[in-house]
């Protein structure tokens, strides 16, 4: 199975993490990492920012109508409020999505039943999936505290509701989301404790209680191997000078510039090693195929930082194909 193949597994890739771990970068670089393959891309954000169209070098938020972000690659904005609209208006209900648009009461009615919104916006993908819009659709979940409730709101609704068009929606959900042909949950984090922990637990949740596929986990920002590292910086620079390599102006270097490179390296060595052992509780605690990406080294991301990112992807993705991972 290569990177295409592995992209298009599912019609439907629902990124989730914590809130600060990347998630919507994530999402633009596997949207990236698929168009890169020859697929057409379809990202669906749901919180309202900017975050994947600054990705694509692009400014401004994305609205509900479709906007293209480079190549294959598209996106659009779904809320529940036109996610209400359509559905009111696709049941013979126009006039009234209208007035209730007008005045203001679509967020009592979408508030008046729980988990209404959720279900809303997942009938949404679960029609532009029925739709066949692109080969994937890459919807950028809510921050995991809401994303569990997002992706169980639908079977709550299916054991809570007799009967009606509201049930019938639930029910499409569910189909969707528990069809791993159809649908996939990715979920993303970084290596650090918290980050982690609460991955694990999110993971545990939702095969539980959404009973959705889980794919690999993105591991993102992951500190790269130290090399050079394993010596102090003084005894570096006294063998360098023994055997005549030392560079012009190695004799001007203080004491004090000394010990601030050995303290730079300690902090290296440590982070690297937090890190690390956060990447194999990762794996001990949580039984699933992980996808490394290493940290970028970049004030912000752009439409090339999102292809490096995407690359990176690619190789994770080879590299458990290599490994035989499912």
């Amino acid at each position: 199975m290569d990177v295409g193949s592995f992209a298009a597994q599912s019609h439907v890739i629902v990124v989730a993490g914590k809130g600060g771990v990347g998630k919507t970068t994530m999402s633009a670089a596997l949207a990236r990492m698929a168009a890169d393959t020859g697929l057409s891309v379809l990202i669906v954000e749901l919180e309202g920012k900017s975050g994947i169209t600054r990705a694509f070098g692009l400014r401004g938020d994305l609205g509900y109508e479709e906007m293209e972000l480079a190549g294959s690659v598209r996106a659009r904005r779904i809320t529940p409020d036109d996610a209400l609209v359509e559905y009111l208006e696709d049941h013979g209900l126009k006039r009234v999505s209208k007035r209730l648009a007008h005045s203001g009461l679509i967020d009592v009615v979408a508030t008046a039943i729980p988990g209404i919104r959720d279900v809303l916006v997942l009938g949404k993908v679960k029609q532009l999936e029925r739709a066949e819009v692109a080969d994937l659709i890459v919807v950028d979940a809510p921050a995991t505290g809401h994303a569990v409730t997002f992706l169980t709101s639908a079977r709550g609704m299916v054991d809570a509701a007799r009967g009606g068009p509201l049930r019938t929606q639930a029910e499409g959900v569910v189909e969707l989301l528990s069809d791993p042909a159809r649908c996939r949950v990715l979920l993303v984090t970084v290596p650090e404790e918290l980050p982690v922990s609460e991955t694990i637990e999110t993971a545990y949740t939702l095969e539980d209680k959404a009973g959705v596929q889980l794919g690999p986990v993105i591991v993102n920002a992951c500190d790269p191997e130290p090399v050079g590292l394993d010596r102090p910086a003084a005894e570096v620079l006294a063998a360098a000078r023994a055997s005549g390599t030392a560079e012009a102006g190695a004799e001007t270097i203080s004491p004090g510039h000394l010990a601030a490179l050995d303290e730079a390296r300690l902090f290296r060595l440590a982070r690297h090693e937090v890190s690390a052992e956060q990447v194999e509780r990762l794996l001990r605690e949580l039984p699933l195929p992980h996808l490394i990406v290493p940290t970028l080294d970049a004030p912000s991301i752009g439409l090339a930082e999102t292809a490096v990112l995407a690359e990176a992807l690619a190789e994770a993705v080879e590299a458990l194909v290599a490994e035989g991972a499912p």
